[in-house]
């Protein structure tokens, strides 16, 4: 599976936990790593967009991905965030990842300076050229603004090293327009927790999620539950965790997840300004749907 790129159930999009001094807390980290693997998560995915990478030094960055793959030791693979909107630089961090001893990269399409689709092509494919690394292509137009249309993904689908994408569009039908166009086996991850029984459902093979850091035994268990044919025992876990997926986007990812961690006692809730606390109305939504979830009194 980690040769080939090829991913199955719940992967979580991991926070960069920092102290009230807003550096990065290792020690912290290191036990939310445990936490995941110990619950069954399968994947991890370090320095993406829930772990404030927009906000990370370079030289963080790459610690972060060092530090993930040294803690998790081989015990599950470790999907690297590479994403910039500047190629030369996410040539830098693919490579970088390589380096360290990552499974896989994780690289969103390029956002704020809006290449067209030949523009994403020529930016996935000097990528995919730099590095022999599995390439997982991550398109969330909503932070990207750009799409990156099925009719890209099958070109870009003929580059051996680009394994699959991360699809945050929550166009269910994107499963399968995808297929439609991409020639061979292709992993096609969900980036939109309150779709992924839907997702899977239109073919896809697992989730790239953000809850999963609050609970990932319950959400391993739930890919688990769909992948030996438990289907309603896989919608009575999203039905429970449909409130918790409402709360953990009513503002930016990752102010409510490092909230909701921090009411758990799993992390400090700091955020590298432009980010700030959520409102005291999300709050309240986040306190609720850990409540009834039983992880508050």
């Amino acid at each position: 599976m980690v040769e080939t790129g090829m991913y199955q159930g719940s992967l979580t999009a991991l926070i960069t936990p920092m102290g009230t001094d807003g550096r990065i807390d290792f020690e912290v980290a290191t036990k939310l790593i445990e936490r995941q693997i110990e619950a069954g998560t399968s994947g991890l995915v370090p320095a993406g967009t829930t772990g404030e990478s927009p906000t990370l030094s370079h030289e963080e960055h790459g610690q972060i991905i060092a530090h993930c793959v040294e803690t998790s030791n081989g015990r599950v693979p470790v999907m690297a965030g590479a994403g910039s909107n500047s190629t030369s630089e996410a040539v830098q961090m693919a490579r970088h990842a390589h380096s360290v001893g990552a499974s896989s990269l994780l690289v969103v399409v390029p956002y704020y300076n809006k290449p067209t689709q030949e523009g994403l092509y020529r930016h996935f494919m000097t990528i995919a050229d730099a590095t022999p690394l599995p390439i997982h292509v991550y398109c969330i137009p909503g932070r990207s603004v750009v799409d990156l249309t099925p009719e890209t993904l099958g070109r870009l689908a003929q580059h051996p090293n680009i394994a699959g994408v991360k699809d945050a569009t929550a166009n269910l039908a994107r499963p399968i327009a995808v297929r439609r166009n991409v020639k061979k086996p292709f992993n096609q991850l969900s980036g939109d927790d309150n779709t992924v029984v839907s997702f899977l459902a239109a073919g896809g093979d697992g989730c790239i999620g953000v809850t999963s850091n609050v609970v990932p035994a319950l959400c391993a268990e739930m890919h688990s539950a769909w992948q030996e044919g438990r289907i309603e025992d896989a919608i009575e876990i999203q039905d429970r965790l449909s409130p918790l997926h409402d709360a953990m986007f009513m503002e930016s990812n990752p102010g409510p997840v490092k909230y909701a961690m921090s009411r758990l006692g799993l992390c400090n809730a700091t955020l590298r300004l432009p980010l700030v606390e959520p409102q005291e109305a999300t709050r309240k939504a986040i306190d609720a749907a850990l409540r009834s979830l039983d992880l508050l009194d």
